[in-house]
C-alpha cells in the first residue's frame, strides 16, 4: 500500500507541474535543448540593427529575391494552414491536427533564428570582404560651388586640364565620311568593339591598344551588327539576310530565317541571337547548334529592339509607341506598355537590375519606367531633337542622342527628377546620332553619327571592379582562355523556356497544390471584384424650347408602332383564314396546271 501511494503522490505531483507550464511539449528533449539562449537572441538583434543602419549591408544581406519569396511562401503556407482540407484527413491526422494547432514549435523557431544569424554573419563578412577587395572607386566631376555646372565642361577642356594622358587618349575622332553614318557597339569584355556604316564597311577595333583589327566591305547595306559570345564571332544584319562573319572577315553563315532585320541582339546565357525585320516578326535563334528556336509575329512594325540584362527578357519598341516584352517560351506578348501616346518608339534603355526601362519617342521626350509596377517615374524633353538613342552605363548614368547632341544625366535619375545633365557635348554637322553605346568597366562612351565614330571620357560612368565570377568579362584572355570560357559557357547554357519575368521561379517551389492555388485565386479575384465600384448613371438631360415636342413625337412614335404590331397580327389572322376556307373549297383550283389533271 505504501508503493501504491507513493507512485500516486508521483503522478499527481507530474501533473500538477505539467498543467503549470504554460505550453505542453511532447517532445522533452526538444523543449530543454532547441531553446534560444539570451547570447544568441542578443546577438541576432545586434546583426539586425547593424544590417538596418547600413545600404551596403542590406544589399549584401537581401542580395536576392530569395529571401522575399522564401518569406511569401511561409505566407502562403500559413494562410493554407487557416483553412486545412480536413475532408483528406483521418480522424487521427485531424486530432492531432488541432493540438497542434495552439503549440509553438520552439524547435522550428530555432532553427529559423540560427538560419537568420548565419545569413546576417554572411551578408556581414561579404561586406568587410569588398572593402579589402576594392582598391578603386569610381572618380566622379565635382563642383566648387552651385553656380558652377558640370554639363559646361567640354570634352577638350577635361583632355587638357583634368586627365592624364592615358586616359586623355580614349577621346578621340575618326572621321568617315564615306559609308557613312556610323554605329558601334562593344563586346561584354569593353575590349573590343565593332563599327559598322550603313554603306557596307565594318570593322574590328582592339579598344585597349587603340588599333584596327580587322576591316571589310560587304557592299551591301547594314542596318546593325553586334558581337555573340565573344569577339571571334559578329552578327550582321544586311539588306536580305543575317549574316554570322569571324574576327578576319570570313562569311561563317547566312541566317535565311532573319529576312529583312533590322535590329539584332545577343543574349549570352542562353546563346540566342534574337532579330526584329520589316515585317515585324521577332526570330530567335540558337548559336550553339544553328536551329530555329521560336518566331513571334508582334502585328506592329517596329525596329527597335534591347533585352533586359536580368531575366533575358526582349523590350521590342514599336511605331505605335507601345513596347511589348517577349519570351521565347510563349508565343504572345508577356506585357505590353504604351509608354508615348502618338508617336513611335525610337529608343530603348535597361539597367542592370532590370527593374527600370528608358525610352524615346518622336515626340521629343525621355520617360523613365518601373518595370516592377510598370508605371511612369519621370519624363524629360529634349529641346534638340529626337532622341535617336539611349544607354545607361553599370553604375546607372543615362546617355541620350538626341540630333547632334549627346547628354548624359546622372545615375540618380533613374530614381528622382534632377535639374539638368551631368555631362554634354555637341557634335556639330554630325546630326543625327545614331548609337550610343558606354564602353564596360571604363569610364568610355562611344558615339556613332553622320561624319564616323566618336569617344568620350564620362567619369564615373563604368564600373572600376570586374566580376570574376563572370568567365567571359575577362578583357585580358588570351586564345587558350577564351576557348575554356566558350567550353564552360556551353556547359552553363540555359534552355530558351526558363526565360520568364520574374527569373527566380524557375528555382522555385510551389507554395501550395495546384487545387488549393486556384481557390486562393479564385478568393482574390471575388475579392478584387467586390471592390469594383458600380459606375454611375449620368442622366441625360434635355435643353432647349423643343422639349415638349420631343416628349409628344415618342407618345406618338409609341403608338404607331403599337399600331403596327397589331396590324400585322390582324394580316396574318386574315390569311389563316383565307387558307382555310380555300382548302375547304378544294385544293384542285390552288394546283398548277400541270398536276390539275389529278384532281379531276
Amino acid at each position: 500500500m505504501m508503493v501504491s501511494k507513493t507512485k500516486d503522490r508521483r503522478g499527481e505531483g507530474f501533473a500538477k507541474k505539467a498543467s503549470e507550464s504554460e505550453e505542453p511539449f511532447t517532445n522533452v528533449v526538444a523543449k530543454g535543448v532547441h531553446r534560444p539562449s539570451r547570447q544568441t537572441q542578443e546577438k541576432l538583434q545586434e546583426l539586425r540593427d547593424q544590417v538596418a543602419t547600413s545600404s551596403t549591408l542590406q544589399q549584401f544581406a537581401l542580395g536576392s529575391s530569395q529571401v522575399a519569396a522564401a518569406e511569401e511562401r511561409r505566407k502562403i503556407l500559413q494562410a493554407d494552414d487557416q483553412k486545412p482540407k480536413l475532408s483528406t484527413l483521418s480522424e487521427k491526422q485531424r486530432l492531432a491536427l488541432e493540438r497542434r494547432k495552439g503549440r509553438r514549435d520552439r524547435a522550428l523557431q530555432s532553427r529559423l533564428e540560427k538560419h537568420e544569424t548565419r545569413r546576417l554573419e554572411a551578408a556581414v563578412a561579404a561586406a568587410q570582404a569588398k572593402e579589402i577587395l576594392e582598391t578603386t572607386q569610381p572618380g566622379m566631376i565635382e563642383t566648387e560651388n552651385d553656380m558652377e555646372k558640370s554639363y559646361s565642361l567640354t570634352q577638350a577642356a577635361l583632355k587638357r586640364d583634368h586627365l592624364d594622358p592615358e586616359i586623355a587618349r580614349n577621346i578621340f575622332d575618326l572621321t568617315l565620311t564615306e559609308c557613312a553614318p556610323y554605329g558601334m557597339k562593344y563586346d561584354s569584355s569593353g575590349r573590343y568593339s565593332v563599327l559598322y556604316g550603313e554603306k557596307g564597311h565594318v570593322a574590328y577595333m582592339d579598344n585597349h591598344q587603340r588599333s584596327l583589327v580587322k576591316e571589310f566591305n560587304v557592299h551591301e547595306r547594314v542596318r546593325d551588327a553586334c558581337f555573340l559570345h565573344n569577339f571571334t564571332l559578329t552578327a550582321v544584319a544586311q539588306k536580305n539576310h543575317a549574316f554570322i562573319y569571324d574576327h578576319n572577315g570570313i562569311e561563317i553563315h547566312r541566317l535565311s530565317e532573319c529576312h529583312e532585320p533590322l535590329a539584332l541582339d545577343f543574349l549570352p546565357y542562353h546563346w540566342l541571337l534574337v532579330s526584329i525585320g520589316r515585317t515585324g516578326w521577332l526570330k530567335y535563334q540558337d548559336t550553339s547548334t544553328g536551329q530555329h528556336v521560336a518566331s513571334h509575329r508582334t502585328h506592329v512594325p517596329c525596329r527597335v529592339l534591347r533585352q533586359n540584362p536580368a531575366n533575358a527578357v526582349m523590350h521590342v519598341g514599336h511605331s505605335n509607341g507601345t513596347v511589348s516584352l517577349w519570351s521565347p517560351a510563349t508565343s504572345t506578348y508577356l506585357v505590353k506598355m504604351l509608354c508615348h501616346k502618338g508617336s513611335a518608339i525610337t529608343s530603348i534603355a535597361i539597367d542592370q537590375s532590370g527593374h527600370t526601362m528608358v525610352t524615346g519617342g518622336a515626340d521629343r521626350k525621355m520617360r523613365i519606367w518601373d518595370l516592377r509596377t510598370y508605371k511612369q517615374l519621370n519624363k524629360y524633353d529634349c529641346v534638340a531633337g529626337i532622341p535617336t538613342s539611349l544607354d545607361i552605363s553599370q553604375r546607372g548614368m543615362v546617355a541620350v542622342g538626341h540630333a547632334g547632341h549627346v547628354s548624359v544625366w546622372p545615375s540618380e535619375t533613374l530614381q528622382t527628377r534632377t535639374s539638368g545633365p551631368y555631362m554634354h557635348q555637341l557634335f556639330p554637322r554630325c546630326s543625327p546620332i545614331e548609337t550610343v553605346r558606354f564602353r564596360p568597366f571604363e569610364d568610355v562612351c562611344g558615339v556613332g553619327h553622320a561624319m564616323g565614330i566618336s569617344s568620350m571620357v564620362i567619369p564615373g560612368s563604368g564600373e572600376p571592379q570586374i566580376d570574376t565570377s563572370e568567365y567571359h568579362l575577362n578583357p585580358m584572355a588570351d586564345s587558350k582562355q577564351r576557348r575554356e570560357a566558350e567550353v564552360r559557357a556551353l556547359l552553363d547554357k540555359l534552355r530558351p523556356e526558363m526565360i520568364a519575368l520574374d527569373p527566380d521561379q524557375v528555382a522555385g517551389i510551389e507554395a501550395s497544390d495546384p487545387q488549393t492555388k486556384l481557390e486562393r485565386l479564385h478568393d482574390l479575384q471575388e475579392e478584387a471584384n467586390a471592390k469594383v465600384r458600380p459606375v454611375k448613371r449620368v442622366a441625360s438631360t434635355k435643353r432647349g424650347q423643343s422639349k415638349i415636342q420631343v416628349k409628344l413625337r415618342r407618345k406618338l412614335r409609341n403608338v404607331v408602332k403599337d399600331n403596327r404590331g397589331k396590324l400585322r397580327e390582324s394580316k396574318k389572322i386574315k390569311s389563316a383564314e383565307n387558307a382555310n376556307e380555300d382548302g375547304e373549297s378544294g385544293a384542285g383550283e390552288q394546283a398548277p396546271p400541270a398536276l390539275k389533271r389529278f384532281f379531276g
